[in-house]
């Protein structure tokens, strides 16, 4: 039996106020926009947030931006640990409810949070003595390390900060509470947008602390939402993690880190070229750098919405293929493609059509915009397969298949993007146009090379 219609406005105040539905078993036109509508709330206030970022830190000049640029090249590699743990961890959670054992699911995720507690504080402490070595390291200019060391400090040093986050919201979302995992990032940007302007300029009572103010506005707001997260999960409703959860289980942080490094590996191929892509941009100048950061806070800005879908996808494969049905998994994430692949359909004909324009809400340097304008040009010819190879991903990484991820990236992007990138940049003179097309090619590929393997079918058989 059908389940009767429901209007979109109650819809999204359903999805919004947080749901309590067996999402293994309920019907996909539902199921997906319950999930996917406070995810793709969660990563717009993201989104909003990094470009705003940049619009405030853009007023103190183009080695400021370079300086963010830079250190959220490298910092980017401890997303993907902390985005490395939360997959396995999205996994294990809703298979476990998918089977109906909340308790179960309570105790990965208490273990998952210590993890990240080791991981985060191990990772956090060297950052502050190392943060003039790092910006060295990618190609900065003595100017820059001067301007940007209190920046690149604060940043390191809250790493943990970011892990916790990250896995939290891991717990939230594999439980089916996307609802909770949107507000926790709410306040977390919410605070930083408020922030982030009165301490980069001193407004009113708070001090003028420059580029360094807008690390400690981002250190405060996640750190802000990482206490509601804590506060949320210590007293449920639809999971709770009390003191036995916390209890060390090593079978099961054995697991959890088994489980992570193909996740964190995927990530850590991904971001790492990604790493080498702005090194390669260094040797054409600061204004390049500033330039491709400009156009890539604006293309997480178009993309971080699609998340949402592709967050849904990872718990819905996770959750049907829990209650033993992936066939419905497998609906699950071909429908989800077509609307992500709808809405970046959209997106992408906007940045081709005025791409100058775009960049010049961030930007008013005429080197800046120059370069960020052809980035977002070229790199979104290529969003219509970005949308399907985000959700494909999710749907192996929700299946607990960390492995496939991880060869396509290998592929698309050390194989494929970094050697293009660098050939068509130095070898055929093209310059940083040669490292655009790059991105756009590799991203395309490896869609391309997903779906082929999604079609084989054997992320329905991981055992969890």
């Amino acid at each position: 039996m059908t389940e009767p219609r429901q209007s979109i406005g109650s819809l999204l105040k359903e999805a919004i106020s947080g749901s309590e539905q067996d999402f293994g078993r309920l019907e996909l036109s539902r199921a997906i926009p319950l999930l996917a509508i406070p995810m793709v709330l969660e990563m717009a206030l993201e989104a909003v947030f990094a470009v705003a970022d940049v619009f405030f830190v853009a007023r103190l000049g183009a080695g400021a931006i370079a300086t963010v640029g830079l250190t959220e090249s490298v910092v980017t590699l401890i997303y993907a640990l902390a985005i490395g743990i939360s997959i396995p961890v999205t996994a294990m959670v809703s298979r476990r409810f998918g089977e109906g054992s909340r308790e179960a699911a309570s105790r990965a995720g208490g273990q998952a949070l210590l993890v990240a507690l080791c991981i985060g504080v191990g990772l956090g402490v060297p950052g502050v003595w190392l943060a003039d070595d790092v910006l060295r390291m990618m190609g900065a200019s003595a100017e820059v390390v001067a301007q940007g060391r209190g920046y690149a400090m604060v940043t390191f040093a809250t790493n943990v900060v970011i892990v916790l986050l990250f896995v939290l919201n891991a717990v939230f979302r594999g439980a089916g509470d996307a609802a909770r995992a949107m507000r926790a990032l709410w306040i977390a940007n919410a605070l930083n947008l408020v922030l982030d302007p009165c301490l980069i300029f001193g407004l009113g009572p708070f001090p003028e602390l420059g580029l360094t103010g807008a690390a400690i506005a981002t250190a405060i707001g996640r750190g802000v939402g990482v206490l509601y997260q804590l506060r949320v999960l210590t007293r449920g409703p639809r999971i709770r993690i009390d003191l036995g959860a916390l209890r060390p289980d090593f079978a099961l942080i054995g697991k959890i880190l088994r489980l992570s490094v193909g996740s964190t590996s995927q990530y850590l191929v991904s971001t790492a070229s990604w790493v080498v892509l702005v090194r390669i941009l260094a040797s054409f100048g600061a204004e390049v750098v500033a330039g491709y950061t400009v156009a890539m806070r604006i293309v997480m800005f178009a993309l971080m919405p699609s998340w949402g879908f592709s967050n849904a996808t990872a718990t819905l494969v996770g959750q049907s293929l829990g209650a033993g049905d992936p066939s419905r998994a497998e609906r699950a994430v071909l429908l989800s493609g077509l609307y992500n692949m709808g809405f970046l359909g959209v997106v992408s004909l906007l940045l081709i059509a005025m791409p100058e324009a775009v960049a010049g809400l961030l930007s008013d340097d005429p080197a800046v915009l120059r370069w960020a304008a052809e980035a977002l040009f070229i790199i979104s010819f290529g969003y219509v397969f970005y949308a399907w190879e985000m959700v494909l991903i999710n749907a192996f990484n929700g299946a607990g298949d960390t492995r496939t991820p991880l060869r396509i990236n290998l592929v698309a992007f050390w194989l494929v993007e970094l050697p293009l990138g660098y050939g068509l940049a130095h070898w055929a003179g093209l310059g940083p146009t040669g490292v655009f097309i790059a991105v756009a090619l590799a991203y395309s590929l490896a869609a391309v090379i997903a779906y082929v393997a999604f079609r084989g079918g054997r992320w329905k058989h991981v055992d969890l």
